[in-house]
């Protein structure tokens, strides 16, 4: 064994976790596993301090590495645990020269170390650029993911996110589009574009292009790309030119994952959003008019501090409001040294009913897609022989074995709850 990685949470760190597999072999580390982490919930940290117990359980002789989020927001949280031999920050995780001093030091102590002496964390509010990190290719995938932005300079009530990620900067436009071009040339049909706050994009580069100059020049400058996706965005942020890709490019996948949180205006208010109800839905309404076949995902929080019945109601309600279709639900959390922590909880046996109730209402929704899909030829981006997803990533059960990168004209003649059927 060479170097693993397990990652945890979202597409960027499915995308770092590539590059950092690649750092660390290059660094020269053997017999090691990379623990990538996620901060965006409490139970996410509490998932990943299990993966490591069970990891130095099941690979004793293995050294553990652990990054991510958590790991730069809580560096002394996994440097206590024994089973840890280095703690690396976000900044730090993608840089060859820390693989290479993590390889010396894990080289020349072979008994472990004070618990302080494990953390290489600087001040990841001091990060002022985002490296292209070029990837050729990612082992066991079919779509391409390409990091264009990392950071957030938004400070949302109940997130700990820009705390882990530091500011909002971007990769230059030009390198975007010759890693689109490279991915092209390695057979990848497919590419999705991925950051922290993806519709901020721009903001830190000269000139200061939006998202949807981005779009618009991979589209016009990669014409052998067929398919291109965007990761989650903030509709609020959405472009002219975004949104005129949306209407006028087919190559831009008809699936938008968006940040709505929740369907009170109120509790929008306490989160520090960036939009009330009624935008959420006048988005919703002009992407559907540019785009009618569009299908929209989005990230809602059930049980926020201080939300009433009332309030949930709401956000109930806005699956219906908006056309929802591809829902991902987070039961409140609160994380410490955020603002939400310190506003009044709502019961945790309540939170929980409230996310089952929007779960509920998620697989509802869900359901009527798959019912109109029924019937309709889409083009299937095939995963593994049997599995695929459609132009708006809905997943299908082939019906014969394909190839897997190819793109199969297909029929669908039913579904079975959670999936497409192929004919």
């Amino acid at each position: 064994m060479t170097v693993d990685v397990m990652t945890f949470g979202c597409r960027l760190n499915a995308y770092e976790s590539e590059a950092i597999r690649r750092k660390a072999q290059a660094a020269g580390l053997t017999d090691t596993v990379v623990v990538n982490t996620c901060a965006v919930t409490a139970e996410a940290v509490r998932q990943a301090r299990q993966a490591i117990r069970k990891l130095a359980r099941e690979r004793p002789g293995a050294r553990i590495v652990v990054t991510g989020c958590a790991a730069q927001t809580e560096p002394a949280t996994f440097a206590g645990m024994r089973e840890v031999d280095r703690v690396l920050g976000n900044d730090e995780k993608l840089r060859g020269a820390a693989w290479r001093d993590t390889q010396r030091a894990l080289a020349a102590n072979d008994f472990g170390i004070a618990a302080e002496e494990k953390i290489v964390v600087n001040d990841i509010m001091a990060a002022k650029e985002t490296a292209p990190h070029l990837i050729d290719g990612f082992e066991g995938r079919t779509r391409a993911i390409v990091q264009v932005q990392n950071g957030c300079d938004h400070r949302c009530t109940f997130c700990i996110i820009p705390y882990g990620r530091g500011p909002s900067r971007s990769v230059p436009m030009g390198e975007v589009v010759a890693q689109a071009r490279m991915l092209v040339e390695r057979g990848y049909r497919e590419v999705v574009l991925t950051g922290v706050d993806l519709t901020s994009y721009g903001e830190n580069l000269p000139g200061a292009p939006r998202l949807g100059a981005l779009v618009k020049s991979i589209l016009k400058h990669v014409p052998e790309l067929p398919r291109l996706r965007l990761s989650s965005i903030d509709q609020v942020e959405a472009d002219r030119d975004l949104l005129d890709a949306l209407a006028n490019s087919p190559r831009l996948m008809p699936h938008l994952h968006l940040s709505l949180q929740a369907g009170d205006d109120l509790i929008l208010k306490r989160m520090k959003r960036r939009h009330l109800r009624a935008d959420a839905m006048a988005f919703c309404e002009l992407a559907r008019r540019l785009r009618p076949d569009i299908v929209f995902g989005a990230d809602i929080i059930a049980g926020f501090p201080t939300e009433t019945e009332a309030m949930f109601a709401r956000s109930l309600d806005l699956v219906d409001d908006c056309g929802l279709t591809h829902l991902h639900v987070f039961p409140f959390s609160p994380r410490p040294g955020t603002p939400a922590a310190r506003m009044p909880q709502v019961a945790r046996d309540v939170v929980k009913e409230r996310a089952r109730r929007l779960r509920d209402k998620g697989a509802e929704a869900l359901k009527r897609h798959l019912d109109r899909e029924v019937g309709a030829r889409r083009k299937v981006l095939v995963e593994t022989r049997e599995i695929g997803r459609t132009e708006h990533f809905t997943p299908v059960r082939l019906k014969g074995a394909e190839e897997a990168g190819a793109i199969a004209d297909v029929v669908v003649a039913g579904h079975d709850g959670h999936r497409l059927l192929a004919a």
